[in-house]
Order: C-alpha cells, then sequence, then structure tokens
C-alpha cells in the first residue's frame, strides 16, 4: 500500500495501460474486434480521468492520437468532437464571466446583496448564499468561491474582534464558509453555462440525438430548484446544525459599507460590461420569440459568441499609452479554462466511437434487465449513485462518462433521455461532503475553519436533500418544460 502511494502516478499510469490491453486482448465481453478496440481506448480514458494520472485535458486528446492509429475512426472525424457548437456556448460565457471578474463587477454586485439582507449572523450567511448562488450562475464555481472567499474571511475577523456573548462563532464561521463552496456549486446548476457538467451533458444529447436544449428550457426547470435547493441550504446549516445565534453586528454593517465605498461609484467599463451581460441574457431567454419575427434565426451559442465579440470591440473608457483600451482583450484570456473545453471534445469523442460500435446500446440493454418497472425508483437511484460517485471523482468526466450509458438505457426502455441524464447531471454537481468532491469544497477547507466530521456532516445532510430535490424535480417538473421524442 505504501508503495502505491509513493508511486502514484506510475501506478495510474500502468494500470490504465495493463487494464485497457487487457480488455482488448482477453476480450471478456465477447466484442468483434474494432468494438473492443475502442472500448480498450475508452478503458483507458476513464482510469486516467478516475486516478488523475494525467490532467484531464491531456486525457482528453487521447482519441486525436489513438482512434487514427487503431483505424476506429479518421483524423477528421475524430476532430469534429472537439468543435461541438455547444463548445463555443461555454467558451462565450467564459469569456463574459471574464469580463465581469476584470473589471471586479461581481466583487460590488455581491456585496450590495450582503449590505441589503442585513448583518445579523444569519442574515449575513443568507446574504453570501443569494449572492454566491446568483453569481455562480453566470461564473464558474471555482472564480466565485475565490471572489467570495477573501470577502468571508474578513468578515470572520471583524466579527470575531467584536464577538458578542453568548454566541457561537465558532458556528458562525463554519457555516460561513461552508455555504460558499455549496452555493457555488448549487448556483451553478441554473443555466447551461454555469458549470461545466451541464455544458458536457447539453453537448451530448445535441450530438446524439440532433436536440437542442434551450437555454430557457433549462432555466425553467433549473432556476425553482436551485432557489429550493438554497433555501434548503440555508435552514438546514443556519436553523438547525450549526445556529450562531449573533444579532445584528455593527461592525460587520461598517465593513461591508468600507468594502463598497473602496469600489467607489461604477466605472464606465463596469457600466458596458453590465450592459452586454444583461443584453446577452436577455437574448438567451427572449430567443425564440426573436426567432418567430422570422428576420433572423439565432441560438444559443451565437449569443454567447456574440456577447464576447461584443466585449472585445467595446471601448473601456480608458486609454493605454495612446492606444484605446478594450473591456476585454486577448491577453486577458490566459486565465481562461481552455482545457476545459477539450475535456468536451475528448468525451464527445469517446462516447461517439462507443456509440458508432454499439457498445452503448448493449449496455443500455443490459442495464435495462435490472431496472425493474418504476421509472420514479431509476430516477432516485441515478442522482442517488451520481451525487456519491461526484465525492471522488470529477464531475465533468463523470457526466461523460455516465450520459452515454444512462442514454443508452433510455432507449432500452423507450423513455425520454433527458428524464435520467438531467438529474444525473445536477446531481454530479452537489457533492458536499469531501473536501476533493468540487474545487469549492477544497478552497472553503483550507480555511481552517471547516474540520473534516463538520464537512462530511454537513455534505451527507445536504447530499440526502439534494437527492429528495432533484429526483422529485426531475420526476414531475421536468417532462412539463422539456421532452424529446425517441428516434
Amino acid at each position: 500500500m505504501n508503495w502505491i502511494k509513493q508511486n502514484r502516478y506510475w501506478f495510474s499510469i500502468f494500470s490504465g495501460i495493463i487494464l485497457a490491453s487487457g480488455v482488448y486482448f482477453f476480450n471478456p465481453f465477447g466484442l468483434n474486434a474494432q468494438a473492443a478496440k475502442v472500448v480498450a481506448v475508452a478503458v483507458l480514458m476513464i482510469i486516467w480521468w478516475v486516478s488523475e494520472a494525467l490532467p484531464l485535458p491531456v486525457v482528453a486528446l487521447l482519441p486525436i492520437v489513438l482512434h487514427p492509429l487503431f483505424k476506429i475512426s479518421t483524423i477528421e472525424e475524430t476532430t469534429k468532437a472537439y468543435s461541438n457548437p455547444v463548445i463555443f456556448l461555454f467558451m462565450g460565457g467564459f469569456l463574459i464571466g471574464l469580463a465581469i471578474e476584470k473589471w471586479n463587477l461581481h466583487k460590488r454586485i455581491a456585496l450590495n446583496i450582503v449590505k441589503r439582507t442585513g448583518t445579523s449572523g444569519d442574515r449575513i450567511i443568507l446574504g453570501f448564499i443569494i449572492a454566491t448562488g446568483f453569481l455562480s450562475m453566470w461564473l464558474s464555481n471555482t472564480a466565485t468561491t475565490m471572489m467570495m472567499f477573501p470577502i468571508a474571511m474578513s468578515v470572520i475577523i471583524v466579527m470575531k474582534k467584536h464577538e458578542q456573548p453568548g454566541t457561537n462563532m465558532f458556528n458562525f464561521s463554519l457555516v460561513l464558509m461552508l455555504v460558499i463552496a455549496y452555493a457555488s456549486n448549487i448556483g451553478g446548476m441554473a443555466t447551461i453555462i454555469g458549470t461545466p457538467p451541464n455544458v458536457a451533458f447539453i453537448a451530448f444529447i445535441e450530438k446524439k440525438y440532433n436536440y437542442t436544449i434551450q437555454f430557457v428550457d433549462w432555466m425553467l426547470l433549473c432556476v425553482p430548484l436551485v432557489i429550493v435547493l438554497l433555501a434548503s441550504l440555508y435552514f438546514i446549516l443556519v436553523k438547525l446544525l450549526y445556529p450562531s445565534r449573533i444579532i445584528n453586528s455593527p461592525e460587520a454593517n461598517s465593513f461591508i459599507n468600507s468594502e463598497i465605498q473602496s469600489l467607489g461609484k461604477l466605472t464606465i467599463a463596469e457600466k458596458r460590461v453590465l450592459v452586454i451581460f444583461c443584453a446577452t441574457a436577455l437574448l438567451w431567454i427572449s430567443r425564440d420569440l426573436l426567432n418567430q419575427l422570422h428576420l433572423f434565426k439565432l441560438d444559443d451559442n451565437m449569443i454567447a459568441i456574440m456577447g464576447a465579440l461584443a466585449l472585445f470591440a467595446t471601448p473601456s473608457g480608458s486609454l493605454e499609452g495612446k492606444k484605446i483600451k478594450m473591456v476585454l482583450e486577448w491577453q486577458d484570456t490566459s486565465k481562461m479554462a481552455w482545457g476545459i473545453l477539450l475535456l468536451f471534445g475528448g468525451g464527445l469523442a469517446m462516447a461517439g466511437s462507443l456509440e458508432k460500435a454499439g457498445i452503448m446500446d448493449q449496455i443500455g440493454q443490459w442495464l435495462a434487465g435490472f431496472s425493474g418497472n418504476s421509472g420514479f425508483v431509476l430516477v432516485l437511484m441515478t442522482v442517488v449513485i451520481s451525487i456519491f460517485l461526484s465525492e471522488f471523482t470529477s464531475n465533468v468526466a463523470q457526466v461523460i462518462v455516465m450520459a452515454p450509458v444512462l442514454a443508452a438505457l433510455a432507449d432500452a426502455l423507450h423513455i425520454d433521455p433527458l428524464l435520467l441524464g438531467i438529474p444525473m447531471t445536477l446531481a454530479a454537481s452537489a457533492a458536499g461532503m469531501m473536501p476533493m468532491g468540487t474545487p469549492p469544497n477544497a478552497i472553503v477547507f483550507s480555511s481552517g475553519f471547516i474540520g473534516l466530521k463538520d464537512m462530511i456532516k454537513a455534505g451527507f445532510v445536504m447530499n440526502l436533500i439534494s437527492i429528495i430535490i432533484i429526483t422529485l424535480f426531475s420526476w414531475y417538473v421536468l417532462p412539463l418544460v422539456m421532452s424529446m421524442s425517441i428516434k
């Protein structure tokens, strides 16, 4: 065991190669030669993803080499997956998020929300939940947490300096850190661009079924779900598990006000970013109405790139030497998570090869024999497996691997693939028990205010709540909002 820990890299690398080779040469599933090659490559990618032997985006590039090499598909066919239209939706969302961060608009929004909710212990936490959840709808959950984390740390320091008798600062500090992570994870569920697993699933559905999940339809389902989850987060952690009993704090109020004052008035650049952001969101929401005018045909991917292009073409109101400085400039994109886009492409390439070889249909038929007759139980079990699996694996890689399997199962049972795929995707973003479950969990755990047993306790309760809410919304609300015919 010690040897494995000390040589984890080599163990992960060679275990992937050995298992992939075993699948091909021993062919335990009795597949034809072509299908065996496809499964072997998929096994190698999955093991390297799960073990993190190599960075996830690096593993995602394997199909570009291995598929043509083993004559699974041509280089032209393979690389098509890396330019899927939905990838550009997320790219546009990333760029808009970068502009919001660059000009500190996110901090201004967060501080003003916290100010308006009040500065008793419970209200401070409520303010952070609302601010974090809202920002995470449009920014990555990691970026949102990184932005809220120092603000929360400063609030904790101020509150500790003026600790009131009969209050529980340990509970306040613990809960404030936890809600930043949990609200970041939950808020990302609300929009297609909110978190990478959403985009990964939507890209798969579009490629496999030629069906586009509308931006507004996703919000109609997931925004109410997110509101219920955030409300549950507040009542469970603040009222039941860790009450702080801190009454209104003038000191915390002074700190929030001083932070807002330090930002000054809205700058020209902030105003222009805000206008472009609101216009882009409005176009996403009203796209179907505009398309009914038959003047043009918009889709969500086009709108995202239009918003990004507008940022690059809009002056910020300041000069750099004699050159006009734009709201977003190309050097700003060095901070963008380009690897996530490659990860989507690699997942789509792998899923496409498995589909073409008939593997997913076989798995679906096999699973259908064990599924029973209760669709509700099937949705429930999908959510349970997804939420606890995501405590230990990358949620993006998990969705990439599970989406084709669940689609094949849905096809075998003649049910809507969205009924299994969407709850699986949402549950993959709800991990709350382990620090390695999501990057936000790891960030707040590093604060020193959270013990592992406290995170496991709070996370387990929130996992149970998430299982109930996601399952009920998926079973009762999802069919009313969106559905697709099975081909």
